[in-house]
């Protein structure tokens, strides 16, 4: 008997388990989440920041677990997600009245040419079929002296791929979740070849490794960098 290949699962049948998996594993109280949460703050303390930004533009907002370390002044602050569930999330706290919630996809932004200050992508380019095409349309939306600020997971490198069987995995896998494969497709591009097109596109730019300072992804869990246009 020819043993049948096993489709893709249906991703609607884990999708809550798994949003609870994640949010829990990294931003919950755990080692690993404590690590991810402290990591948001690399790219605000990198020189070339200005000390106000009237609309910033988040992308792939999650659970706004970047918005606590923002320092700068802004007028507008436009959180964005995808994933409707997110979005409706969001839409039910309470934040301030200068926070707006909107579900967009991220490389598809109704927004004119020009009218951002600020974009910010925080572990969102290495899930984008076409990173080059999502850099151009965030870029796109950017004034002119305006930034681009990216936070990156060091994956595959080593440091990354140890520090994932210190929580996320065990959770996940408890949770009766196939980890493995979801970071499989949902990792589509690698540090290796994202910090080539990013240095390719943006020659002015601040980057920052961590926890160590060389730039090498394997010793690294996490690449930030602004991007200046």
């Amino acid at each position: 008997m020819v043993k049948r290949f096993n489709e893709r699962p249906d991703w609607t049948e884990f999708d809550d388990a798994w949003l609870e998996s994640y949010d829990q594993a990294n931003y919950g109280s755990g080692l690993s989440s404590r690590v991810l949460r402290a990591t948001h703050s690399l790219i605000e303390q990198n020189a070339g920041l200005e000390a106000s930004y009237p609309t910033v533009l988040e992308i792939g907002a999650g659970t706004m677990a970047h918005f606590p370390t923002v320092r700068h002044g802004f007028e507008r602050y436009i959180a964005t997600d995808g994933n409707p569930k997110v979005v409706d999330w969001l839409g039910k706290q309470n934040w301030e009245p200068r926070v707006e919630i909107m579900q967009i996809a991220g490389c598809n932004l109704p927004f004119e040419d020009g009218s951002v200050d600020r974009v910010i992508a925080t572990h969102v380019l290495e899930h984008v079929p076409d990173p080059v095409a999502a850099l151009t349309e965030w870029t796109r939306v950017l004034k002119p002296g305006g930034v681009l600020s990216l936070i990156l997971p060091s994956d595959p490198g080593m440091a990354w791929r140890f520090g994932r069987m210190l929580g996320p995995r065990r959770r996940a896998e408890a949770a009766g979740l196939p980890y493995d494969y979801y970071m499989a497709i949902e990792h589509k591009n690698s540090i290796f070849g994202l910090k080539h097109v990013i240095r390719f596109h943006y020659p002015k730019r601040h980057e920052r490794w961590w926890p160590l300072k060389l730039p090498i992804p394997d010793l690294n869990l996490v690449f930030a960098v602004n991007c200046f246009v």
